[in-house]
């Protein structure tokens, strides 16, 4: 059994011109794709394996992200079943030459299978809740895939 917080992970990068449109926005791809490395990592120190990414849900962009820009990507377990994890994942915004509030740019539940040295998927963990928004959230995200496993 393992705690929310023991699995968290952190990711930041300097936005560049070669991850942009002429005008200086971030392309969405180059975003997920943070959002895709940051939680792995968080799955794999959860599993403490290798894992693969199944599933994207409610990817919700709340604004663009300018090329120089600080993006900070934070991933943390929010629920797991027998092989695989959600892992509810926020990207904030931060720029980094004025005292502007650093803001959420966007965020998402991506889910990942943990598998074995074969390729195949393996039990993972239980998670420790350890608070009752933890519990909540667990809960919800909890239905959300028994739904997803219906389709």
């Amino acid at each position: 059994m393992k705690s929310i917080t023991e699995s968290k992970s952190i990711l930041s990068e300097v936005m560049l011109p070669s991850q942009a449109n002429p005008a200086g926005k971030v392309h969405g791809g180059e975003i997920m794709k943070i959002m895709d490395t940051c939680g792995g990592v968080a799955a794999m120190r959860h599993a403490k394996t290798n894992v693969v990414t199944v599933r994207v849900d409610e990817l919700v962009f709340y604004q663009s992200i300018q090329v120089g820009q600080l993006v900070i990507c934070e991933a943390e377990v929010s629920f797991v079943g027998k092989t695989s994890m959600e892992i509810h994942i926020t990207v904030k915004v931060e720029d980094m030459t004025s005292n502007t509030p650093t803001k959420i740019a966007l965020t998402a539940f991506f889910t990942y299978v943990a598998l074995d040295s074969d390729g195949k998927p393996c039990v993972v963990p239980e998670l420790l809740l350890e608070t009752k928004e933890e519990k909540m959230i667990f809960e919800q995200r909890k239905q959300k895939y028994l739904e997803n496993k219906r389709k």
